[in-house]
This record gives structure tokens, sequence and C-alpha cells, in this order.
């Protein structure tokens, strides 16, 4: 099949030309597939890929791979990182997922938001490190069924931060955000971004991509939405804007989705027709965006953008507040 050409006028987000930049074959042991990275840039300008990856069992844990560009000469750990831990956590007898990763400088460490997976379905976990080696767990937060979760990188009125995404009874999957004084006891949970209904691109199932990116417009939201079709479902990527004070609040939202499945390694897999990201970092510029997403959960893969040409679209093709017509 040959891969959709990438037309440099007209994306947003530029896929790198010789994606994915990680798949099975990569890793130093044998797995079935990688994907859903989550990623930080460290002082010394290495990154460091959180990725979630599935055995041949089907169980997921997380193993760390560190580029010294971000893009090639991946460094991946020989063995297992982050392994689920059941005896001690029993909701991670099914396996660990899809870690989302953010520096937390009142706690002087990284929080890293991932699912938990047990007999009654996703929740919600913490831990925190210093060095991506040594992990303290906090453990589970939210109950299950909820995932696509992440930590606001600054306590928000003098409280922590955690959007996620429960599944009610209803069907329709919304994102959320609950406070903790303590990253341990959470309330004053709130709907923050519903999901459309009809024909929308994202109806019924919407979801958090990557943590939110700070800028002086206000928090920058990319989300993923599904799109049911008859022959399946459809993961895209929009953008929201949150107010920088009152991240509870959307500002704007965009009406188009900015990136989807085009490509053969998004497109065929093992769930394909999806484009999802955990994780991205930000360049020396302060602006430059590296998007690191997860390609039909089998391979991970990079694409690269403005900030700032993300929010100046997002102004453009927008409507205000939620929009989640109901």
């Amino acid at each position: 099949m040959k891969a959709a050409r990438e037309d440099p006028r007209r994306r947003l987000l530029r896929r790198y030309a010789d994606n994915p930049i990680l798949t099975a074959f990569d890793w130093p042991y044998f797995i079935n597939t990688v994907f859903n990275a989550g990623a930080v840039r460290l002082s010394t300008g290495e990154t460091v890929l959180l990725c979630r990856v599935e055995d041949c069992s089907g169980i997921s844990h997380l193993c760390v791979a560190r580029s010294q560009d971000g893009i090639t000469d991946w460094k991946i750990d020989p063995h297992p990182t982050f392994m689920p831990d059941p005896d001690k956590y029993p909701e991670e007898v099914w396996g660990v997922e899809d870690p989302r990763v953010v520096w937390a400088e009142e706690l002087g460490m990284f929080a890293i938001a991932y699912t938990c997976y047990s007999q009654r379905g996703p929740g919600v976990s913490l831990a925190l490190t210093e060095d991506f080696r040594e992990f303290q767990r906090i453990g589970n937060i939210m109950p299950p069924e909820d995932k696509d979760a992440t930590l606001l990188p600054r306590k928000i009125g003098g409280r922590w931060a955690l959007i996620h995404r429960p599944v009610p009874g209803s069907g329709r999957a919304h994102i959320w955000m609950s406070f903790s004084p303590d990253l341990k006891h959470w309330g004053d949970h709130a709907v923050v971004l519903k999901a459309r209904r009809g024909a929308w691109w994202d109806a019924n199932k919407i979801g958090l991509s990557v943590p939110l990116i700070e800028t002086c417009d206000g928090w920058l939201m990319i989300y993923h939405g599904v799109r049911m079709t008859p022959a399946g479902c459809i993961y895209r990527l929009g953008l929201a804007l949150m107010d920088l004070e009152d991240p509870t609040r959307c500002l704007i939202r965009a009406t188009k989705w900015t990136m989807g499945p085009e490509t053969e390694y998004e497109r065929i897999g093992d769930v394909g027709d999806v484009v999802f990201p955990c994780g991205y970092t930000i360049g020396d510029d302060g602006d430059t965006l590296n998007l690191y997403y997860g390609a039909a959960d089998t391979a991970i893969a990079l694409a690269t953008g403005s900030v700032r040409e993300l929010v100046e679209w997002l102004y453009e093709n927008s409507l205000p507040g939620d929009t989640g017509n109901d």
C-alpha cells in the first residue's frame, strides 16, 4: 500500500518522513507491539519516552527509550522499566498502559498518570519518579471505568488538578477534571469538555491525548475523538483552549479535526485507523512541538508542529465555549 503524501502547506502537524520511529523490531527483548508513549525533555536536552509495551501474553508494561535528538538513535532499557505489580496493586493485574508524564515543580519530581487494568476494567493510577529508574507508586486514584488521565504540572488554586475520562452508564464519554490537596483524595469532579452528538468527528466519545500545554492564551488541549463508522472506529485529534486560572472552563473549541490516520502505519496494525498521542516535548525555541503518538496500536510515530500556529488555527476554526451541543 502506498503511503499518503504529506503536503506541508496544509498541515499543522507534519509527520516525520521516516516514521515510525520505534517498532517492536527495535526492542532488545521480544514483544508484540510498542505504542502510546509519555514523553519529557530533560534539562540535558535528552528526550525520554515512557513507552507502553504489549508482550505476547497481551499484558502491557512500560519501558524507557532515550534519545539525544528525540528522533533517532534510541537507547532502550534492556528489560521492562515499570512492570505491573498485582501483588501490591491488584488493580494492575491485567497490565499498566498509556502513561502521560509531567514535571511537577512543586514536588521536584515527574508525575506519571497511567491506566491500571484489572477485571473491573481500566482505572487511573499515579506514580512519581526523579530518574525513570526508581518509581514511587501512589496507586489507584480513579476507579474503573476511567482512563486518558494526566496531572496538570502546577497547582490550581492551591490544589492538584487531574484530567481524566470516566465512562458513565449513559455510554457518552466526556473529559472531566478533579482536584486534590494531596494527590490521594480527589473531589470537585466536573465535566470540562463534552463529546458532541450526531455526525461530528468527535461525537459520543472523546478523551485527552497529551498533557495540557501552557500558553499565554490558555491551556492548549489536544484531545482525541472517536468516530463510529460501519467499518469500525476512527481516532482523530482536535484542539480546545482552557482558561489558565480556571482550566475547568473551555474558552474555545475547534470545529474541525487537525490530524487523522492516513498512512499505512496508522491505518493497518493491531487496531487500525488510530493516531493516539500520549506525550510531547517543546524545543529550545519554546514553540517547536514534537508530538509522539501511537500508530494503529502497533508502533510509535512522530509529528512536529508549532504551538503558536496551533493556537492561531484554533482561533480561526472554533466556536466559543464547550459546544457539546446538548
